[in-house]
């Protein structure tokens, strides 16, 4: 495992990596671990290399749902970065895996020389803000099929392979809708033959087909990245 299985480390100078290299800590993120509370102190940003995180929104009531993931594309703790200690967002693992993790003092003093570390981290955020804009609406706008497609095509993007390791029921929370609409959407997913589904694990077949039965969502996130942070942004 290196840094550099992260695209935005990856991306870092020479000279940027050498100050920060030292500092990374690698940290294995076991399944639903809480690495953000919501409100909660932010201390560390995370760099995920085969993990993915989830960012949801809490509800008073209990309710939520996932404005954005994060993989080896990107970071989490953005916000210690634009002035805030603080998130209202729950940060959740949703794939077990590695990453890396700085202590937010350190990031903020590379961030602070306003330099290409500050560059690559507010390109880095205008993207997360296309993700999480995009899932707003697609949440409102799309039928649970394009919503469930959108979502496998961005986990996809960020994994080494085209298995994923999940139940219904966590997709069903990760999204914010009813088992029984996951259930459903996947079951029309497999008789199409664009995915596999057995308890715990869905296998993409066709992954143009997957992209054709999903929105627009998934491509505008997709090229935003691409368009922001070149290879560094690679999903």
């Amino acid at each position: 495992m290196t840094p550099d299985q992260n695209h935005l480390l990856a991306a870092l100078s020479a000279e940027i990596a050498e100050r920060i290299s030292p500092h990374l800590e690698l940290v294995w993120m076991p399944l639903g671990e809480v690495l953000y509370e919501s409100g909660g102190q932010l201390h560390h940003v995370y760099f995920p290399t085969t993990a993915i995180v989830s960012l949801h929104y809490l509800l008073e009531n209990g309710a939520s749902a996932e404005i954005a993931g994060v993989g080896n594309e990107g970071v989490l703790g953005i916000s210690l970065l634009l002035g805030g200690k603080t998130t209202p967002n729950l940060a959740t693992v949703q794939t077990a895996g590695c990453g890396y993790r700085l202590k937010g003092r350190l990031i903020m003093e590379e961030f602070n020389r306003a330099g290409p570390m500050m560059r690559l981290m507010l390109r880095y955020t205008q993207a997360l803000m296309t993700q999480i804009s995009q899932t707003a609406v697609c949440n409102r706008h799309h039928s649970i099929e394009q919503q469930l497609c959108r979502w496998l095509l961005l986990t996809l993007d960020r994994l080494p392979s085209n298995e994923l390791t999940i139940t219904q029921e966590l997709i069903a929370g990760t999204l914010g809708v009813r088992r029984e609409g996951i259930t459903e959407a996947s079951g029309k997913l497999q008789r199409a033959g664009l995915i596999s589904y057995r308890r715990g694990h869905i296998t993409v077949l066709d992954r143009t087909g997957l992209e054709a039965h999903s929105c627009e969502c998934y491509q505008v996130v997709r090229k935003e990245f691409h368009r922001l942070l070149g290879d560094a942004g690679t999903m």
